[in-house]
């Protein structure tokens, strides 16, 4: 099953796999049903998750039901337990929504929720986020999760993130970090897929960002909170969810 799932990922130009994957979730989350693991989004559980990767495959991490991964599982979370996002006003920019999240955030009456992205069909304004056809000071919450290790000018990107979030307004910026690593990694000469997959983990990443991103993202003027989500929970917790122990949620704010 893991070669299989490698192969997918690796074969079908992303659009089409999430068109593709409205119709086999159904019945892979039929298949897998049990209680031994639940997706805290959907509440739904079952006997196992499946593997999930470009490069490396994880294993037990995509969700039969949500197609949620660790991060958004942790994101969810957090937005439920520490945030009153599902109860207050508030106007919300998601760049590459998530199916996880799509159709559950498009359904809160309170929030005016507005999703862009260059290629996503589920994306309702079509924008490059190094230039973003928005207002300056205009939305409350930015979610911006694993997007920025595939822009070549991040660096831009942040910019345009701070410029359109409102001054004390909140931005969730999550990308694939190695907290092993002191120094954000990249080498523009590495075009080739294939050697961008071995390398940078994906074949569409440009770079490994390390612990110095926290550092950027204050540098373009964001006030950041490292939240280490899991080690609020308990062990229990983070088995049944699936979840990435240490997984560091980037928590920005605009003063």
């Amino acid at each position: 099953m893991k070669k299989l799932f490698k192969f997918i990922l690796n074969t079908i130009p992303r659009p089409l796999l999430i068109r593709l994957s409205y119709i086999v979730r159904p019945a892979i989350a039929f298949f897998l049903k049990g209680n031994t693991y639940t997706d805290p989004i959907d509440g739904k559980s079952f006997s196992k998750f499946l593997p999930y990767g470009y490069g490396n495959q994880r294993d037990n991490v995509l969700s039969p039901s949500t197609l949620s991964l660790e991060r958004h599982r942790l994101l969810w979370l957090y937005l439920k337990n520490e945030t009153d996002f599902f109860t207050a006003k508030a106007k919300v920019l998601h760049f590459a929504p998530e199916q996880a999240f799509y159709k559950r955030f498009r359904k809160l009456e309170h929030l005016e929720y507005t999703t862009t992205d260059l290629n996503s069909p589920l994306a309702d304004v079509k924008a490059d986020i190094c230039n973003l056809p928005f207002d300056d000071d205009q939305y409350d919450i930015i979610f911006c999760n694993h997007v920025l290790e595939h822009i070549p000018d991040d660096t831009k990107a942040m910019q345009e993130l701070f410029r359109v979030l409102k001054p004390g307004g909140m931005a969730i910026l999550q990308i694939p970090q190695d907290l092993s690593r002191h120094t954000t990694f990249e080498d523009n000469s590495i075009t080739d897929p294939r050697e961008r997959a071995k390398i940078f983990g994906q074949y569409d990443h440009v770079r490994i960002y390390g612990k110095d991103y926290f550092k950027k993202l204050r540098s373009i003027g964001f006030k950041v909170d490292e939240v280490d989500y899991t080690s609020q929970l308990s062990e229990a917790e983070v088995t049944k969810y699936c979840l990435a122990k240490g997984e560091i949620l980037p928590v920005c704010y605009k003063s």
